[in-house]
């Protein structure tokens, strides 16, 4: 017999057979419907600060905001736990981890019995993306963790409203959660995380049959489901079928002096500046830039043949360490109020603190290990390197009004970028559609320190950022990306740029300034999806003049912009064997376009 906490609040049988399903194999104390209201979320944070999980911090200093501390083998994604269940591994492609769906779901269904004894079941009904849009989709995520819940309702959609949408008949997205640590009868946490052993954490997906099984961590994308999980590895498998995008890419508000607006995304890998540019402060007079999305856009055709973007989220979900009021204004102002911080440390007027932020460290403080630490004597750091803030996107100062426009809002232009420090300009632009996939599926970073058992100097490959998100194979990936640009026709598609904020000289020196005046090469982009702006061809794709782009007020001389701008054919000849052996992955499954995108540009280089 179930113990419902309070009425189930929906007709729809499917979903309310999912439910029951479920709480017969877990066997929680109660089930509770979450209706996402404010009062729900206080009274859950409220229980957690009682329990001794989380922390409150000071209200004069943090108002509304809870501090967490997770268990040192639960502080990141596992991604070596991430599992692709496609039917047939030749789906899951090089890049997944494959296990069969059939002998996974058989190994997950033993850990899922009797996993919440002790706990209630929570049903979070959530939207990825504004409620009722034609781009959003409906997913149920069932979970055992107040924690998750109310990290929920900041990052996504979460009530009512969402399963009156989802009505009687509605298809949604099952995701399943456990942190998979039974509580025996009168037994407690007793304050501490709750999580499973590493070699009991499993984020599964089922890419056939769009589920999301987790079982055994409670941080981050491994529980929140709607994140990577739904928004980017289950959703590009749906995207793949049905013809349209879900890409791991910001998305920006430009506007000019003159009222003129662009719509643009981007996508970079890790620590290259993503969150720092959907939230950038433009430094070249009466440009403005607003946010509409920091990390994920999903994207359809319109009627008028342009691709229309949402941000499928309602929060940031936003790492902490290095964050701060230079780097990132309008994250720090996001974080300032009604916030969830992971991971960072405490410090004795009850405010947060970690590496990178704008003052040092005055007192004792409390680690995120919740031990004492001083700066004077520490041999670690105070927050961890992954430390989290959930923050809702409407705290934002920058937020842009279309944020949650249920249309979505057409894109111009496509950026794509790496961390190098040599070969790649500052800026070029794709002198086709295809030429511009050819860009997104070679993008990479420069290992700069050992690690990853990459030798230093060596080019990790994340084609479209996309590495560890996306659902299927790869090399259809490409060939997705190929067949989508084909619907419309060049004139109303996005353009598509390359931009490295990262490029030094030889003695290590930075030649951009970056951060703020990123803005700069914003506005060349905007001038180039009107066709106008200075450039010339070269063999790696259109680049601007030495005088194209607007360095009022900036030190940077003529000639660290000819470096900037230069197209280092020694570079590129090195840039060849490593695209080569790239490709290999994904054998016969690489489009012919791209391999033949990359003699074109042999042979121009040759000839240059």
């Amino acid at each position: 017999m179930i113990n419902y906490a309070n009425a189930i609040p929906t007709k729809n049988e499917k979903l309310v057979k999912w439910v029951e399903e479920w709480a017969g194999i877990c066997k929680p104390d109660q089930v509770y419907w979450c209706d996402g209201s404010q009062a729900e979320y206080d009274r859950l944070c409220d229980e957690m600060v009682e329990s001794g999980l989380a922390t409150r911090l000071n209200s004069a200093k943090k108002p509304n905001s809870l501090l967490f501390r997770s268990e040192p083998s639960d502080v990141a994604r596992v991604e070596n736990r991430t599992y692709i269940a496609s039917e047939k591994q030749e789906d899951a492609g090089p890049t997944n981890n494959w296990i069969d769906p059939k002998e996974l779901k058989k190994t997950m269904l033993e850990l899922y019995d009797g996993c919440m004894t002790g706990r209630t079941m929570y049903i979070i009904p959530f939207s990825m993306g504004p409620v009722g849009s034609d781009i959003a989709k409906i997913g149920i995520e069932i979970t055992d963790s107040a924690y998750v819940v109310t990290n929920m309702i900041i990052m996504t959609r979460v009530g009512t409203k969402v399963l009156e949408v989802l009505g009687d008949k509605g298809e949604f997205i099952p995701c399943i959660h456990s942190v998979g640590k039974p509580l025996a009868k009168g037994e407690s946490d007793n304050g501490l995380w709750p999580c499973a052993p590493i070699d009991k954490k499993y984020i599964a997906h089922f890419p056939e049959t769009r589920e999301i099984w987790s079982f055994g961590s409670g941080y981050g994308g491994n529980a929140l489901l709607g994140k990577k999980c739904l928004a980017l590895r289950i959703a590009s498998a749906q995207a793949h079928d049905e013809g349209w995008l879900a890409e791991h890419m910001l998305i920006l508000k430009l506007t000019s002096p003159a009222g003129k607006v662009k719509y643009v995304a981007g996508a970079f890998p890790s620590a290259c500046g993503k969150t720092n540019l959907a939230m950038l402060i433009p430094t070249i007079k009466d440009w403005k830039v607003e946010t509409i999305g920091d990390d994920i856009a999903w994207m359809k055709y319109g009627k008028d043949g342009r691709l229309y973007a949402i941000n499928p989220e309602a929060g940031f979900f936003g790492v902490a360490p290095g964050t701060n009021m230079e780097s990132n204004p309008n994250a720090m102002i996001s974080a300032s109020k009604d916030t969830i911080f992971t991971n960072v440390a405490l410090t004795e007027d009850g405010d947060v603190w970690w590496e990178g932020i704008d003052d040092e460290p005055k007192g004792t403080l409390i680690d995120w290990k919740g031990k004492e630490w001083n700066a004077a004597t520490a041999t670690t750091p105070a927050a961890h390197p992954n430390a989290r803030f959930t923050a809702k996107a409407s705290n934002c100062p920058a937020i842009a009004p279309e944020w949650e426009d249920p249309a979505g809002v057409p894109i111009d232009a496509f950026l794509f970028g790496g961390r190098r420090p040599n070969t790649i300009p500052l800026v070029h632009q794709s002198t086709s559609w295809e030429h511009g996939v050819f860009m997104g599926s070679i993008v990479g970073s420069e290992i700069t320190a050992a690690a990853l058992d990459l030798e230093v100097g060596t080019v990790r490959r994340d084609p479209f950022a996309m590495l560890p998100f996306c659902g299927y194979h790869m090399g259809d990936y490409f060939a997705h990306w190929l067949a989508v640009g084909k619907k419309s026709t060049e004139d109303k598609l996005p353009k598509v740029f390359f931009v490295n904020w990262f490029r030094k000289t030889a003695e290590g020196k930075w030649l951009w300034p970056g951060f703020g005046d990123n803005s700069r090469v914003l506005k060349w982009i905007f001038e180039r999806c009107d066709n106008e702006g200075k450039a010339i061809e070269t063999p790696i794709g259109f680049m601007p003049t030495a005088d194209a782009i607007d360095r009022t007020g900036i030190n940077v001389s003529e000639a660290d912009m000819k470096e900037l701008l230069s197209v280092d054919k020694e570079g590129w000849q090195k840039e060849f064997d490593s695209i080569k052996e790239h490709y290999a992955r994904f054998g016969d499954k690489l489009p012919k376009a791209l391999n033949d995108q990359l003699d074109l540009l042999e042979g121009r280089l040759k000839n240059a």
